[in-house]
């Protein structure tokens, strides 16, 4: 039997989500979040209609399993969570085009294609909420740190472990989730384009070239509260005024290398003000497709904060790395990707991918992963703007309203240093 995929169906499933689990400002489908977990029990009763096994693993990552006359398998998916006021087809677009090619093959076949397919929504693979990026993934690879995913807090002092336990989940045997993998099937992966490329191109679609490395740390300035009244400017030992030099500096940085640097929050201490900032905290991201480059932008950006802390009479301490490593997809996979459509993706080079994925801890795992970049709208993710032009949002379901608890809040590990001491503390 001849099935078409029907693209249309997928739209409307995607306008239904959007209408269920976003607001005025956008998707707010943060993992660990009863909005989550709402759009999950969504996802499942779209595939209570196939022939397919569903299960939810040690890590919260939901599994869709359509078997095969072979036990080989092909591995697709994406994640269901959004970050704060996101966009509304990032990530999920990947799942719900699972469930169209679910639907295509077991039509197809009379539900029992020639090899097994598995659907994965991979559970906060955006770090919204705690920072750590890829959680399901990373612990499904084997790559997450247990030591370090421990000692996360969200904004709201809320602990990674017992926001897991909320949902049902062990943190302790999330790395149970990596039997998933016993097959060490191939995976294929597509995702928005978050970058202008594919819009400069005006190509539909492209074959990813690798992921970049990270390096996400959050640096603390620590000076000395005083009265903003009483307190000549010249024996001000300020926090804040060192932590904001670190703006311009990062994007000198990212000129030089030739990667991105991001300053994403800050945080004031005592935050009132009457007050001169006694501690300042900024979150810093950089991003590099080459290793080499990406240690020197850290050491670059570390040297510079010493530096300003020295100046200002203040100390700074660097959190731990909540980033992750380069990683290229192998050729084999990208040429397999680029000969699906030659006019539409052969005609384009691969594109390296600045965002963090869940493929590339398939890839990290030695699985054979390919991936593909769908062309946004305005070339923008993370942004309620991927369709609306001009940003004017659709009407969306009244009384829908972002988590309580957005945004990240990195663990620190290292004390503040004396105030008298300059320099970063490793």
């Amino acid at each position: 039997m001849n099935a078409p995929l029907d693209p249309k169906r997928t739209v409307a499933e995607l306008r239904e989500l959007r209408q269920l689990t976003s607001d005025e400002n956008g998707a707010q489908r943060v993992a660990f979040t009863k909005t989550w977990l709402n759009a999950r029990s969504w996802l499942r009763k779209k595939l209570e209609a196939l022939p397919v096994e569903v299960h939810v693993d040690e890590a919260g990552n939901l599994w869709a399993t359509l078997k095969g006359e072979s036990d080989r398998e092909l591995l697709i998916g994406g994640h269901m969570d959004s970050v704060p006021n996101g966009g509304w087809l990032d990530g999920c677009l990947n799942v719900l085009a699972g469930v169209e090619i679910l639907r295509r093959l077991s039509a197809q076949y009379g539900g029992k294609p020639p090899v097994t397919v598995r659907l994965v929504d991979w559970a906060d693979e955006e770090g919204a909420r705690f920072g750590k990026s890829l959680f399901g993934s990373s612990a499904c690879s084997g790559t997450l740190d247990l030591e370090l995913a421990r000692d996360l807090k969200d904004r709201d002092g809320i602990g990674l472990p017992d926001a897991l336990r909320e949902v049902g989940i062990d943190f302790e045997n999330v790395k149970n989730s990596g039997r998933e993998l016993k097959t060490r099937a191939p995976i294929w992966n597509c995702t928005l384009n978050r970058v202008p490329v594919l819009l400069e191109l005006g190509l539909p679609l492209g074959a990813v070239l690798g992921t970049f490395g990270v390096e996400r740390h959050a640096l603390t300035f620590h000076g000395q509260a005083a009265h903003s009244g009483s307190t000549p400017m010249n024996r001000r030992r300020d926090a804040f005024l060192a932590a904001a030099r670190m703006s311009p500096e990062t994007y000198r940085i990212a000129e030089k290398n030739g990667g991105v640097c991001t300053i994403g929050s800050c945080t004031t201490k005592p935050g009132i003000v009457t007050s001169v900032v006694e501690d300042c905290r900024i979150t810093l991201d950089q991003r590099h497709l080459d290793a080499a480059a990406l240690a020197r932008m850290l050491r670059e950006a570390g040297d510079a904060a010493a530096r300003f802390a020295r100046e200002g009479a203040v100390s700074v301490c660097l959190g731990p790395n909540l980033g992750d490593r380069a990683d290229p997809l192998r050729r084999g996979s990208r040429k397999t990707l680029r000969g699906l459509d030659p006019r539409n993706v052969r005609r384009g080079p691969p594109v390296a991918v600045g965002p963090l994925h869940d493929a590339a801890e398939m890839a990290r795992a030695g699985i054979p992963t390919a991936m593909m970049f769908v062309q946004s709208l305005h070339g923008i993710s993370h942004n309620k703007i991927e369709e609306h032009p001009g940003g004017a949002p659709r009407a969306v379901r009244p009384g829908v309203r972002p988590p309580g608890r957005k945004g990240a809040e990195m663990g620190q590990r290292c004390p503040l240093t004396s105030s008298s001491a300059s320099g970063v503390t490793p």
